[in-house]
């Protein structure tokens, strides 16, 4: 089968389409034939190397965190899923390898697919679904009538947290690019800043605050109102590292104010946000698919910025 790897840290040019053999499902696991697979930010710092100093580095390393597809194989005690069912899900926690044409995971990590979705549409959700679920819901608490700044609102995640949090009845700001600020505010933002021409000292007060850009933490956390909390769900792409321990050290500090966390979805939460997506309280949102030969031009796009929603690999594309 086919599978996007890397066998050294890099630039998107070290990616590469190789050749293995198809997994088989232990005890436990399930074996997806993939239709589809996203592209996370997160994975460009993996592919880069800006995370070898705090995880373990294996070559080749496999890419793709969530994916969607239908069930081919199921090992043994496996007894939620079975044979041609549409299912989504992730990868386990921090490991990739979903751009394959098959992957092996454990059941926990899968629910059944959106009955209302694609299988196309469904692997942009997952990952930026469950992130954004997890920060508004678990991490903050988001409630009713409060105002919620989200920064970095026009990627997965923020675009998910946008209109999640609309769903909750918060008042919801984003921070996005001038060309997107119409596109943000049909998403279901209740106001939309140009992010290079407001400073955080121009902003009002905030209940809520996700951050999904990760520089200026500091001034941000100053924009909270007197309960307000800040979720930082990214991390300084120049300084990776000292940026993920400033925070976690302002977390440590105040954490009542300021939380983070490493998506890590149960099962539950999977199946939570199948039913949201079904009653169109999250909707996917593609900017680009692409076939899985150009995955390397889809990593330079997302490093380069501006994208809407998640980049998609279309694993059934010439």
């Amino acid at each position: 089968m086919r599978a996007v790897q890397f066998d050294r840290f890099g630039p998107p040019d070290v990616l590469r389409i190789n050749d293995v053999p198809t997994p088989r499902p232990g005890p436990g696991e399930v074996l997806v034939e993939v239709r589809a697979a996203s592209v996370d930010a997160g994975e460009t710092a993996f592919r880069a190397g800006a995370m070898r100093r705090v995880t373990r580095t294996r070559f080749p390393r496999g890419l793709g965190s969530d994916f969607a597809g239908r069930v081919a194989a199921v090992g043994s005690g496996v007894r939620a899923r079975h044979v041609g069912e549409a299912v989504w899900g992730l990868m386990p926690h921090l490991v990739f390898g979903a751009v394959a044409d098959y992957v092996a995971v454990p059941e926990r990590r899968l629910a059944r697919a959106p009955e209302n979705l694609s299988l196309l549409e469904a692997a942009a959700l997952p990952v930026a679904g469950t992130t954004a679920t997890t920060a508004l819901t678990d991490k903050a608490r988001l409630q009713p009538g409060e105002k919620l700044l989200v920064r970095g609102a026009t990627g997965g995640v923020g675009s998910a947290a946008v209109q999640l949090g609309k769903a909750l009845g918060a008042h919801v700001t984003a921070l996005a690019g001038a060309r997107n600020l119409d596109w943000i505010t049909r998403l279901g933002a209740d106001e939309a800043l140009d992010y290079r021409t407001t400073r955080p000292e121009d902003l009002g007060r905030f209940d809520v605050i996700v951050d999904v850009v990760g520089t200026d933490v500091g001034a941000y956390q100053a924009r909270l109102a007197r309960k307000g909390r800040l979720v930082a769900l990214s991390f300084d792409a120049d300084r990776v590292v000292s940026s993920m321990l400033g925070t976690a050290l302002r977390a440590a500090a105040v954490p009542r104010r300021v939380k983070m966390f490493s998506n890590n979805p149960s099962a539950d939460r999977i199946a939570e946000l199948t039913r949201a997506a079904e009653a169109g309280t999250i909707r996917p949102v593609i900017d680009t698919v692409f076939p899985m030969r150009d995955v390397a031009e889809a990593h330079r796009r997302l490093e380069a910025g501006g994208v809407r929603g998640k980049y998609v690999i279309d694993l059934q594309l010439p």
